[in-house]
């Protein structure tokens, strides 16, 4: 699996990673978590909570945004967007 995250405030993007994690005996929602705690760790942000809108919108678009009320400690960026690659 390959995640691209990007952390974006107004219209500029502050940092861009992208992480890959291949684990043929994960399953899709543990590479998924594996994948976002990677990403966060290089983006250098706390995890975010993950709402059921997250849910609904990764499920239908393979993407989500996580908003900077998503994070218990305070960030510098308006919105983490999270993308499906592969």
């Amino acid at each position: 699996m390959k995640l691209n995250g990007r952390l974006i405030k107004g219209t500029t993007t502050l940092k861009d990673e992208t992480v890959e994690v291949t684990d043929a005996q994960l399953e899709y929602r543990d590479l998924l978590e594996k994948c976002l705690l990677l990403l966060c760790k290089q983006l250098g942000i706390s995890v975010p909570m993950w709402l059921k809108k997250n849910t609904k919108e990764y499920s239908l678009y393979r993407r989500t945004w996580f908003t900077n009320e998503q994070f218990i400690e305070s960030v510098d960026f308006d919105r983490f967007e999270l993308k499906f690659l592969e």
